[in-house]
């Protein structure tokens, strides 16, 4: 188990925390809640034994829609299969 995560992930799952959507544009504008879309870009907490390409700390694109959403003593995370993430930034 990570320091940071409370979750030990399984096979080639990763445990993820999202960035949160911005609100306020580069101009200034400040964007209402329902225009904001958060980001497909997270920071990885934790690895399971079958992942590969990915270590904690990186910051990776995903996409899918399997991914499972937990909520941990007030902390949002998500778990995502490996293959579900696209490249690492």
């Amino acid at each position: 188990m990570s320091k940071n995560c409370p979750i030990t992930p399984l096979a080639d799952y990763v445990v993820v925390q999202q960035e949160e959507a911005k609100t306020k544009t580069a101009s200034g504008l400040y964007l209402p809640d329902s225009g904001s879309e958060k980001p497909k870009i997270a920071t990885v907490l934790a690895v399971g034994p079958s992942a590969k390409d990915v270590v904690e700390g990186d910051r990776v694109v995903f996409g899918g829609y399997s991914n499972t959403d937990i909520k941990i003593e007030n902390f949002d995370y998500m778990i995502v299969k490996s293959e579900n993430i696209f490249a690492k930034l």
